[in-house]
């Protein structure tokens, strides 16, 4: 369905070091670096798309977050869930939703919230019940 998400983001470095730890939880492989842009991508798996990327938004404008917009990560377990919310707090994310149930989506739908460091929303989500 979707080629790419793009994130705009204030402070590339600061940036990095928040995305990569996540993507890194995620197991999303980092696909490219340009620092003088500056923009960074990471691949689906199996890849090559979708793709998400931030950057410095193109039009060279400041960034804004916007409200109402949110990019939503699939993980592959609820404890995947756990340590990728944990991560992103860890590495200056902003906890706008804890982990846990939100039977009023599905009643497997487990999931977590957080800004990035310039205030984007990113989701968690395990939409697996559990095994038994």
């Amino acid at each position: 369905m979707f080629s790419h998400v793009f994130v705009g983001v204030s402070d590339f470095d600061r940036a990095m070091a928040f995305y990569r730890p996540v993507m890194e939880a995620l197991g999303l492989p980092l696909r490219f670096v340009e620092a003088e842009r500056p923009w960074a991508g990471w691949q689906s798996t199996p890849g090559p798309r979708p793709l998400f990327l931030i950057g410095r938004p193109f039009d060279g404008l400041a960034h804004d977050p916007g409200n109402g917009q949110m990019t939503a990560f699939l993980a592959g377990s609820r404890e995947q869930v756990d340590r990728v919310h944990a991560v992103a707090l860890a590495h200056g994310g902003r906890c706008d939703g804890p982990p846990g149930l939100r039977p009023h989506y599905h009643p497997d739908y487990y999931g977590a919230y957080v800004r990035d460091p310039d205030g984007n929303k990113l989701a968690v989500a395990c939409h697996q019940a559990l095994p038994g």
